[in-house]
């Protein structure tokens, strides 16, 4: 047997308070940021945090396993760990608070006894890659989920650039409308 390590990890801009109750909420943030690799997901028990436990399929190329999670928390608000009731899977995701606390590098990594043989040697080549897309995936929607959308405008500059822009829209907008109703009017006689 091999062990098979798989990390990724992405900075989001947001408190890790914040990352931490998504991540916890098993029952209703957590399927909002799942890829659809995860497959019949439902809640065993709990529901939030340590204690939960959640099932689900896990399709990855072209093959699917069941997973049975067992979800505790080592250091309260800043780990938490997913093990597989039926095989050697560990999946543990850390939160590293950034600058003054208001950004957070989110890891994930899965780490489990591989095969032997062939079929060992391409679940060390292969799996790695593919679940490593699938973590950056739902590391994007989580992202996605929890930061703002972006305004276009730095911290503290005036929207005094998007006036042009607005009165141009309206003027564009004037102009299509008295198109129309002079056409339809022409058309009437």
């Amino acid at each position: 047997m091999s062990h098979i390590h798989v990390k990724a990890e992405r900075v989001i801009d947001v408190k890790p308070e914040v990352v931490h109750e998504t991540l916890v909420d098993y029952r209703w943030k957590r399927p909002q940021i799942l890829t659809s690799n995860f497959l019949d997901y439902t809640v065993g028990k709990g529901g939030k945090g340590a204690g939960t436990e959640v099932h689900y399929r896990l399709r990855a190329a072209r093959r699917e396993r069941p997973y049975t999670m067992q979800i505790e928390e080592p250091i309260k608000g800043l780990a938490i760990t997913e093990q597989d009731r039926n095989s050697s899977l560990l999946t543990t995701w850390t939160l590293t608070p950034i600058g003054n606390g208001e950004r957070t590098k989110v890891r994930v990594d899965s780490e489990w006894e591989g095969g032997t043989g062939v079929g060992g040697f391409f679940e060390r080549t292969f799996a790695p890659l593919g679940l490593r897309n699938i973590y950056g995936e739902i590391l994007s929607n989580l992202a996605g989920l929890l930061q703002p959308a972006p305004t276009g405008l730095e911290e503290g500059e005036s929207s005094s650039r998007t006036l042009p822009l607005l009165i141009g829209g309206t003027f564009a907008a004037t102009a299509v409308i008295a198109v129309v109703l002079i056409l339809r009017n022409q058309h009437k006689g």
